[in-house]
């Protein structure tokens, strides 16, 4: 049976997480818009995880999708993430405040430049960090039972930034055992290791369960699945 396209709402209006989302969703019924096409502005993130953050970012933009009559009979949902970098040597900042850890408003080469400065002395061998990734999916904003999965993606962070791709600390963000740096992967290839590539491929296995037609499978739970993993839960 064929399943019509359903409008999902990704709540970014970061053009960058907007392409990793279209290329991790691709084969499910869905039309991807972003947030900006509404209008409306991102919600404060005063969540004190990365799950909370995600989750109030889901229901702020699919209560904009709903207001918006000409898609609303059309609307999935909204999907939402919040992701950082962890660095051991800093105590796991930025943590939840990557994105504006420089000041709120701030871009991507003032963020760096305070982590590099924070980081100033500390050898290569005391660097690690990881990514880290919540994914949140909401079928409406007061979905009482959303959805969410979580990614990890283990690196070290260099004083030279390296690689073109990505954005955020991508091109700082070092993968010993590829030698190379998040920047200098192919789309395809960061998709396939990253904390957010991990993030969704627990959540797609979730979301590839439900019927669009209007009925939903009974919602499985998953337990962990390692290091790194996307342990997918339903809550």
């Amino acid at each position: 049976m064929h399943v019509p396209h359903k409008r999902l709402v990704i709540a970014t209006g970061n053009p960058g997480k907007l392409r990793e989302f279209r290329a991790l969703l691709a084969g499910l019924p869905f039309d991807l818009t972003g947030l900006t096409e509404f209008g409306v502005a991102a919600p404060e993130e005063n969540g004190a995880s990365f799950i909370e953050n995600a989750l109030l970012k889901a229901r702020h933009a699919a209560a904009a999708a709903a207001k918006a009559a000409a898609v609303e009979a059309a609307v999935a949902g909204a999907i939402a993430d919040d992701s950082g970098l962890e660095v051991d040597a800093l105590g796991g900042a930025p943590g939840i405040f990557s994105a504006r850890y420089a000041g709120v408003g701030a871009d991507d080469s003032a963020n760096n430049a305070k982590l590099l400065a924070a980081l100033e002395g500390i050898p290569a061998e005391r660097r690690r960090a990881r990514y880290r990734c919540a994914l949140v999916f909401v079928s409406s904003a007061d979905d009482p039972a959303p959805l969410i999965s979580e990614g990890v993606w283990e690196g070290y962070i260099l004083d030279e930034p390296r690689g073109s791709g990505g954005f955020g600390y991508d091109p700082y963000f070092w993968l010993p055992e590829r030698r190379m740096t998040a920047a200098q992967l192919g789309l395809d290839e960061k998709n396939r290791i990253s904390h957010r590539g991990a993030a969704m491929r627990a959540l797609r296995g979730q979301l590839a369960q439900r019927d669009w037609l209007g009925l939903c499978a009974q919602p499985e739970v998953r337990g962990p699945q390692g290091p790194g993993g996307g342990a997918a839960v339903r809550k």
